[in-house]
């Protein structure tokens, strides 16, 4: 092999040669290193970013990926970053019966894919606190005086502005929703206090609000409103499945080709208040639902899109809450032993030395029900089974096939494959003192409830005393519970027919470790076209607007692709350089080798001098 001398290129002490097929290999790589090192390059960046900004190049999204972002998404409780330009807010004021309370909500902008919907959340403080404020009593006590709405509001408005940028106000729309509380109202009064919302509100502040922004829902509204809050919360429109998640086939309504979608099966809701219960779940074209019972519409931002096109059965029933269902059996027992004691001449129940015997309070538990003018003494025997015969009769049953409370229609559940939530007493019933709360089970459920019933009440004040229940029961809690467990029970099972063994029904009062409220259904229907309204000025916006639109999505891709070019013509123009270097150096040192290296000959092993 020939040797090629290179002590030109060094100090005249330093003198030694190389054989002359290594020189060449040394100042020029070969194409597969180049090639592998521009992918490790590639590999390297692309590993960089996923790591750094949780997405991989070009905005590619698998189905693990699009799975990881939405847990980030419903388990957020960072604080809210306010100095975000790209962040947007919105406000409800939930106007109940006993308060008003307002909700900050925020989202960044839309991602531009019209099958996805606003990623709404609560704004969160400095603390990680939802942004939250309640004031008392309800607007609806103003009846009698409905200019001072706006000056009741003002506190509520005046707190929400101070944590929403000043120069997002204009673009903040701002909802004003009034509850059973102004329902029960004359109309007239309601429209006094409405207007006076709507005159001075915009004096006052600059919000996004208009005269459609302040009104009072119904109860089908309020229930539509949890229903699709919950599902949102649970990822339930969130269409891309993961292996093992159930599933259901719909029928898309409207759609004249019988449009049938599968998706992620939607959860039912229960909701059972003070005063009223109610359910509402998706139902599937088939079935023939009333309208008065039928809640029909599209979450999406295109209404020619079928993807978030819902239909869902919802029914209120009023006085069938936990605190109106035991006003009404009280009532009742005091009716029918005032005339059975007219008619026998008897005195139960007129004196704690004959107290009516009640079997849905605890047992040797005393009471006394009724007004003061007619007041009865009652004396609890503990008897769970009992409580639920006696209270059957309030539900108002009755033998027609479909018909839940009050023989109110209610459509096929399809028990097998379906999801239910109970909120409310349905959580407090299981949990606040029979600690049974999330996986509800039906037997251990009542087993629990008729040991409860079966307690002396003498017992159960010990136990509370010694701080064995929920940190928020209190002694109402106790003294009712036997009643309420049996009338939860009751409902359930006799009024909307689930089967005892039903398995898929979680009692909760927290999703994700928040809790969930019907305002934030209501702000994501009511902001659904926001992101159509997005779309459409960033196409009208022309070439630019589609580079900028394009770029967002595959940014990282092209980053990546032009450092790969970059890297790999800079190395083999450095490469390129060195060399014309070697030759001019080959030249200066032995004209006669160039000749010999162009050609490749061998040359005969020379040793290295140092």
């Amino acid at each position: 092999m020939g040797r090629i001398s290179i002590s030109c290129l060094f100090p005249a002490s330093w003198h030694f040669s190389l054989p002359s097929q290594i020189l060449p290999r040394l100042l020029l790589p070969s194409f597969r290193q180049l090639l592998f090192l521009g992918l490790l390059l590639f590999l390297l960046g692309a590993l960089y970013l996923f790591l750094v900004t949780g997405k991989l190049p070009g905005g590619w999204i698998t189905k693990e990926n699009n799975f990881h972002r939405h847990l980030a998404r419903v388990t957020d409780v960072d604080t809210t970053d306010e100095s975000n330009p790209d962040l947007n807010y919105g406000l409800v004021v939930d106007c109940g019966s006993s308060g008003s309370r307002v909700y900050v909500y925020c989202w960044p902008s839309h991602n531009g894919n019209p099958h996805e919907l606003l990623d709404i959340r609560q704004m969160r403080d400095q603390n990680r606190k939802s942004v939250i404020m309640k004031i008392k009593p309800g607007i609806s006590n103003l009846a009698q005086t409905p200019e001072k709405a706006s000056d009741y509001i003002y506190p509520l408005l005046s707190f929400a502005a101070k944590h929403i940028p000043k120069h997002k106000h204009i673009e903040t729309p701002l909802y004003i929703l009034c509850t059973a509380g102004m329902r029960i109202l004359p109309e007239s009064q309601q429209e006094a206090i409405l207007e006076d919302l709507r005159t001075d509100i915009p004096v006052h502040f600059n919000f996004l609000f208009s005269d459609s922004h302040v009104e009072v829902i119904s109860g089908k509204q309020e229930g539509v409103y949890a229903w699709i809050g919950i599902n949102f919360v649970l990822g339930k429109f969130d269409h891309a499945r993961n292996d093992g998640e159930a599933v259901v086939e719909v029928n898309v309504p409207g759609s004249d080709q019988q449009e049938r979608l599968v998706r992620k099966r939607t959860a039912g809701v229960l909701d059972m208040g003070g005063v009223s219960t109610q359910i509402a779940f998706e139902v599937p074209k088939t079935e023939e639902v009333a309208k008065n019972l039928l809640a029909e519409f599209n979450l999406g931002c295109d209404a020619h899109r079928t993807d978030h096109v819902y239909r869902v059965y919802v029914s209120t029933f009023l006085g069938f809450g936990g605190n109106a269902a035991r006003q009404t059996y009280e009532q009742s027992l005091i009716k029918s032993t005032t005339s059975r004691n007219k008619l026998f001449g008897q005195r139960f129940g007129e004196t704690a030395d004959s107290p009516l015997l009640d079997p849905c309070l605890p047992t040797d538990l005393q009471d006394q029900i009724g007004t003061p003018e007619q007041k009865l003494h009652v004396l609890g025997t503990g008897d769970f089974d009992q409580c639920r015969h006696v209270l059957q009769p309030f539900l108002n049953r009755t033998n027609e096939t479909q018909t839940s409370l009050s023989g109110i229609f209610q459509p096929a559940i399809d028990y097998s494959n379906s999801q239910f939530y109970g909120f409310s007493e349905f959580y407090y019933c299981t949990e606040d003192v029979l600690r049974m709360g999330g996986d509800y089970n039906a037997s251990k459920y009542a087993q629990a409830a008729k040991s409860y019933c079966a307690t002396q009440w003498k017992t159960l004040r010990e136990r509370f005393d010694s701080g064995l229940y929920a940190s928020h029961a209190d002694l109402h809690r106790l003294q009712y519970q036997c009643f309420k467990s049996a009338w939860m029970y009751e409902v359930l099972h006799s009024g909307f027919s689930f089967p005892p063994d039903y398995k898929n029904l979680k009692t909760v009062f927290l999703v994700y470790d928040k809790e969930v409220q019907w305002t934030l259904g209501a702000i994501l229907f009511r902001t659904r076209f926001l992101p159509l309204r997005d779309i459409q000025q960033e196409s009208l916006k022309g070439v630019h607007s589609h580079w900028r639109h394009s770029f967002s999505f595959v940014n990282n891709l092209y980053l990546l692709l032009v450092c790969f070019f970059i890297v790999v013509l800079s190395i083999i123009l450095y490469v390129l350089r060195l060399r014309r270097i070697h030759r001019r150096s080959a030249q200066r040192c032995s004209p006669s080798s160039v000749p010999w290296l162009e050609e490749g000959l061998g040359s005969p092993t020379l040793p290295i001098n140092l």
